[in-house]
């Protein structure tokens, strides 16, 4: 694989997405950077299965956290909604008991599918495309139906003044 054609082809898209996760255009470069350095290092880990633009996203996303998480910073414009990880949900990332109880509590009296799609993607660390074949449909099907059940415990969130 041709990696300055890579860089090439993707570094603005790569920048833009760190941009839009962090909001500070300084670190979304420093994250850019990173990114391909370390995707350089683990081209040969890339097996093609994937578009490379959501594997590098994946690396900037995860760079963006360990900067976070070395920094013991919370970018205060991280918008929830923006990024679905199964490794990283905030639900895992609660702090306060108090919290996740009501969002268990809310998590209970949620309509199927939202209930069992989000319970599916976080608590049970499914992909999408997993999670779509439990309920006969696409995956991106499931990956909408989670976002929005994700989206329906942030409002819930914010009504209640707990984020």
């Amino acid at each position: 694989m041709d990696f300055a054609k890579i860089y090439e082809d993707y570094n603005r898209d790569v920048y833009r997405f760190a941009l839009s996760l962090c909001k500070n255009q300084d670190l979304a470069i420093d994250i850019c950077h990173e990114t391909f350095a370390k995707a350089m290092d683990k081209i040969d880990t890339f097996d093609g299965s994937q578009d490379i633009r959501a594997w590098l996203f994946t690396i900037a996303r995860n760079t963006l956290y360990d900067f976070y998480r070395k920094n013991n910073k919370i970018n205060p414009d991280y918008d929830l909604s923006i990024v679905e990880d199964k490794k990283i949900s905030f639900v895992e990332d609660l702090a306060n008991d108090d919290l996740a109880l009501k969002v268990h509590t809310f998590l209970h009296s949620m309509k199927e599918p939202y209930k069992e799609a989000f319970n599916l993607r976080v608590f049970g660390e499914l992909d999408y495309k997993s999670i779509g074949q439990i309920f006969g449909k696409t995956d991106t099907r499931a990956r909408v139906t989670f976002y929005r059940a994700k989206n329906m415990i942030i409002d819930y969130l914010e009504e209640e003044n707990e984020i």
